[in-house]
């Protein structure tokens, strides 16, 4: 048996080195590190209670605002209040925005340029990939960054900035939204859904929406104009490489619930596992140290008693600053998959009946939200009422201790803080990666990463070609990872 450790890994956000166990040219064991300890969570305590919503954020530029609501989350339920509708319609624009906006940067910037690798040089559709899709060069980088920028022109008129906007509060939002505005909204959504129509999906957002079966999506995929479009070719190398068989993790599933609207979220909270979907409990939520360079892994904690102190001298054992989540001691997967599936959509339902979590199935869920989500979009920003208030105000003291759950476009991400007399006592942060990354247990049980890569073939320094497409299916935030 032979070890190759792989790593650092381009086109991830933040840092991350993962060891094979390599047997007959194919992966025995997998141990995922995340390298970088941030320490935010460390720096939030003993400050205000409101300081959270300039820290929070700065846990990662790429999905701060869904850390920006996680944190203001948290917040409005230590002070029991709820914002009113325009908050939430606000909110939802937000996290929408940033979410649809990294499915795109995850397709045409991180896990797409793999496929134009000098590996597939041979087959016979690799001219025209290369031509379409390779990193920095490729035709598809200056059709979609453009893309992408005129569609985060949404950060602007809604949240004042992007990364790090301070307009999200615990109440609602402090950037209320005027007539006139809605209807610069409409334009960059329309802008955005045209350009997804003619280059992304070659059809209508609804038409894809509406599939509901594996069969219904490999007929769809051998239209004429879908076929041409970039995601059409994706379906095309997924069936010719075998995609669907490669990187099983555990078919089980977290989601938080998310783009909540008086009361009922776009997609629900739940696990799914075995065809069913099942109530979420928070309170089950623990982290296991007992793999981590931190003290205090002598058993599984639930974050409203977690710490996060370093400790390079843990033991033999540990292998990364990142704890192991789990829920009720199972391991689960977060993203767009665990969304859809927990929402209940009859396409990715049929695809993990029949070949469960894997790198193609990971892929169409990401496509499928931007098909769902974008419509909503616009549906939110007519219903904005411009003379309506936008925040509830804060009560003047802080005390006790909230949850706050969102889903980032990587999954499920948690902020448990603890308030007493206005000051942050305990603040813990569980996030996507956290989950889907996670070490081994002190039972030994691997998570979902871990367990995705055994079996597929390794060679080389980075792992191999196989390693590289397993490991950005999940597009890991390792900034977000350790905190």
């Amino acid at each position: 048996m032979s070890r190759i450790v792989a790593g650092p890994f381009n086109r991830v956000e933040g840092d991350l080195e993962i060891t094979l166990d390599v047997e007959a040219g194919r992966v025995r064991r997998a141990y995922v590190n995340s390298p970088l300890f941030r320490g935010l969570e460390r720096a939030m305590l003993g400050r205000p209670a409101l300081d959270a919503l300039f820290y929070a954020p700065r846990v990662c530029g790429i999905c701060s605002v869904s850390q920006s609501v996680a944190a203001a989350a948290a917040l409005a339920e230590v002070a029991a209040i709820r914002q009113p509708r325009n908050g939430e319609l606000a909110r939802n624009l937000l996290l929408a925005t940033e979410n649809l906006a990294d499915h795109l940067t995850h397709f045409y910037l991180f896990f797409m340029p793999d496929f134009a690798r000098d590996a597939y040089a041979a087959h016979s559709w690799s001219r025209g990939i290369r031509e379409r899709f390779q990193a920095i060069h490729g035709t598809a980088t200056a059709d979609a960054v453009p893309a992408r920028a005129r569609f985060l022109h949404l950060m602007g008129h809604l949240g004042g900035k992007w990364p790090h906007t301070m307009s999200l509060q615990p109440g609602g939002t402090a950037r209320a939204i005027e007539g006139g505005e809605k209807a610069r909204l409409l334009k960059v959504i329309r802008e955005f859904r045209r350009w997804l129509e003619r280059h992304f999906f070659g059809d209508a957002l609804e038409a894809f929406a509406d599939l509901g079966s594996q069969s219904q999506l490999e007929r769809w995929a051998t239209r004429a104009a879908p076929s041409r479009a970039d995601f059409g070719r994706f379906l095309g190398l997924a069936e010719a490489l075998d995609l669907a068989s490669l990187g099983r993790g555990p078919d089980r599933f977290l989601s938080y619930g998310t783009h909540w609207e008086a009361g009922r979220p776009l997609f629900p909270p739940g696990v799914w596992s075995e065809g069913t979907v099942h109530p979420l409990r928070l309170d089950r939520v623990t982290e296991d140290g007992a793999r981590a360079w931190l003290a205090g892994g002598q058993r599984p904690l639930p974050p409203h008693e977690g710490v996060t102190e370093p400790d390079i001298h843990a033991g033999p054992d540990a292998y990364t600053w990142c704890k192991a989540p789990r829920l009720d001691g199972m391991t689960l997967e977060t993203g767009a998959l665990a969304r859809q599936l927990v929402s209940g959509h009859p396409l990715m339902a049929d695809l993990v009946c029949q070949s469960g979590s894997n790198v193609r199935n990971r892929v169409v869920a990401r496509a499928l939200e931007l098909a769902r989500v974008l419509p909503r979009m616009e549906a939110w920003v007519k219903a904005i009422d411009p003379a309506a208030p936008f925040r509830t105000p804060l009560p003047a003291a802080l005390n006790g201790q909230g949850v706050g759950r969102v889903e980032a476009a990587r999954g499920s991400l948690g902020h448990w803080v603890s308030v007493e007399n206005g000051q942050i006592r305990r603040y813990q942060i569980v996030a996507p990666t956290t989950w889907n990354f996670s070490p081994r247990d002190r039972d030994g049980v691997p998570g979902p990463l871990e367990q995705a890569l055994v079996g597929i073939p390794a060679d080389g320094g980075d792992g191999g070609v196989a390693v590289q497409h397993v490991v950005r299916s999940f597009d890991p935030c390792m900034s977000c990872t350790v905190h």
